[in-house]
């Protein structure tokens, strides 16, 4: 093996092909639509014109863009907290019971492997405003809250109701990646400190919860990366001009910017600031959960 990674024709060999794909899917769009930011679209000329930092610019004074972006940054905090939280709390939970795992396991994970699409539109049905929810409160007497529709507060229950869903559907990637890692812990340790006289919860604590810290950086930066760019989900459980685009987030913005009114530039400079907010969370996720490694000597 150590022969094979010296070979530099092996090497290229094998991630040559990998390199090329992540040039031109990635890398290359990623380029041209940093150019295409400084540049205005024109529709008649189908050309693009530089314009400097006029599309940037105008995001200052864009209140839906503004609009987008608290409920974009919302979003990525409720979803690495509550993900974080569950996560670990259902990993913990299944790993600790014998019987009946494998089932609990793959039903908390199933919502992971549907359509995005197809559960927005039955959440949509579940949270409207005459069916679901609150036709059964009705026959209670009850009047339900307005779910998709009530716009007071500075976190409207929109956003609530939504960041829940998406909780409730990408819960079990977080808790399948934590399984993953508290498998591969020695359980000579917990029997150790059984003896020792600690019981789960402590051995959770102070056994579980260090052990698994690289897991939990790498599982908070994909849940960072995927709130951020969230889309499918809360595009089909909103009417697209609902509420005057208080439930718009950044994905939402840049998609209509760009294929509705072909404006290609100022969507352009969206994706920049949402690749930018991505590099961030990841380095600030990576900076907490940063562990040390030593070698012996």
């Amino acid at each position: 093996m150590d022969k094979l990674l010296k070979n530099k024709t092996a090497i290229i060999l094998f991630a040559g092909p990998a390199l090329i794909l992540f040039t031109a899917v990635l890398f290359i769009p990623i380029c041209i639509s940093v150019y295409y930011s400084f540049c205005t679209y024109a529709i008649e000329t189908r050309g693009y014109t530089f314009v400097g930092l006029k599309n940037y610019m105008d995001m200052l004074k864009d209140p839906i863009m503004l609009t987008a972006l608290k409920n974009s940054l919302f979003f990525l905090v409720f979803s690495c907290v509550s993900q974080l939280i569950m996560g670990l709390f259902l990993a913990g939970l299944l790993t600790n019971i014998k019987k009946g795992r494998n089932f609990f396991k793959n039903v908390i994970y199933l919502p992971c492997v549907l359509s995005s699409a197809a559960l927005g539109l039955l959440w949509m049905f579940i949270f409207s405003e005459k069916l679901g929810i609150n036709n059964m409160l009705k026959q209670f007497g009850i009047r339900g809250p307005l779910w998709m529709s009530d716009i007071k507060g500075f976190i409207i229950l929109p956003m609530w109701v939504i960041s829940f869903v998406a909780l409730w559907q990408y819960v079990g990637q977080s808790m399948m990646l934590y399984m993953a890692q508290i498998s591969g812990i020695d359980k000579s340790l917990y029997e150790a400190s059984y003896i020792d006289g600690c019981n789960k919860v402590q051995s959770f604590r102070y056994i579980t919860l260090p052990l698994i810290r690289p897991m939990v950086g790498t599982a908070m930066s994909l849940n960072a990366i995927g709130s951020l760019k969230f889309f499918d989900l809360i595009f089909n459980m909103t009417d697209e001009n609902a509420l005057n685009h208080e439930l718009d987030v950044l994905a939402t913005h840049l998609y209509r910017q760009g294929f509705k009114f072909s404006k290609y530039g100022y969507a352009s400079a969206i994706g920049v600031v949402l690749i930018i907010l991505c590099l961030i969370s990841t380095a600030i996720i990576n900076r907490l959960f940063r562990t040390d490694s030593y070698t012996e000597r």
